[in-house]
C-alpha cells in the first residue's frame, strides 16, 4: 500500500533553501556545504538546484565566492511555492491536478470531494509557512540543542 508522500526531491529542496534562507544577506552557499550541513547527497542537491535556479527562486554566482543564494526574502517564500516548483502539482491524486485527469466518473465520485478536502488541508499548511518561519524555528531548536536541559546563562 502507498501513502501520500513528499518525494525526497521536495524534501531536499526545501532543506536547501533553508540553509540557503539561514546564511548571511549576501553571502553564497556551496552544494557540498548544505549536503554537508544537512547530511544529504551532494549529487540529488546539483540535481534540484538547476529547477530552484530555473524559477528565479535561487541564483547561482560563478568564481571563488560563488555558490547559491536566494533571489527573494525568506518571508516571500512558502513552503508549498517550494514544493510546487519541484513536483509541480502537490495535489494528493491526480484527479485534482487538472481536467485532463478527471476520470469519467468524477461527477459521482464520492471520493473526490475527500480528496478535494485532503489537498486544501494541506494546502492550508504549506501555503501559510514561509523561510523566515523555518528559520526562526531552526534557531530556537539550534539554541536549545547548544543548551542543554534549558540551563540559562551558562551557555
Amino acid at each position: 500500500m502507498s501513502a501520500v508522500k513528499i518525494s525526497a526531491k521536495s524534501r531536499y529542496a526545501l532543506h536547501l533553501m533553508l540553509e540557503l534562507a539561514m546564511q548571511n544577506e549576501g553571502d553564497n552557499l556551496s552544494v557540498k556545504s548544505v549536503a554537508e550541513s544537512r547530511g544529504i547527497s551532494e549529487k540529488y542537491l546539483e540535481q534540484v538546484i538547476p529547477v530552484l535556479v530555473r524559477t528565479g527562486l535561487v541564483r547561482s554566482v560563478r568564481g571563488a565566492k560563488g555558490g547559491y543564494h536566494l533571489m527573494k526574502s525568506p518571508e516571500d517564500i512558502t513552503v508549498g511555492l517550494i514544493l510546487r516548483t519541484v513536483e509541480g502539482s502537490i495535489a494528493p491524486v491526480s484527479c485534482l491536478d487538472d481536467e485532463v485527469n478527471q476520470c469519467a466518473r468524477c461527477h459521482a465520485c464520492v471520493t473526490l470531494d475527500l480528496w478535494a478536502q485532503v489537498d486544501q488541508a494541506i494546502s492550508n499548511v504549506v501555503d501559510h509557512v514561509t523561510l523566515a518561519d523555518l528559520v526562526d524555528k531552526q534557531r530556537r531548536l539550534d539554541a536549545r540543542r547548544a543548551c542543554p536541559g534549558g540551563q540559562r546563562g551558562n551557555c
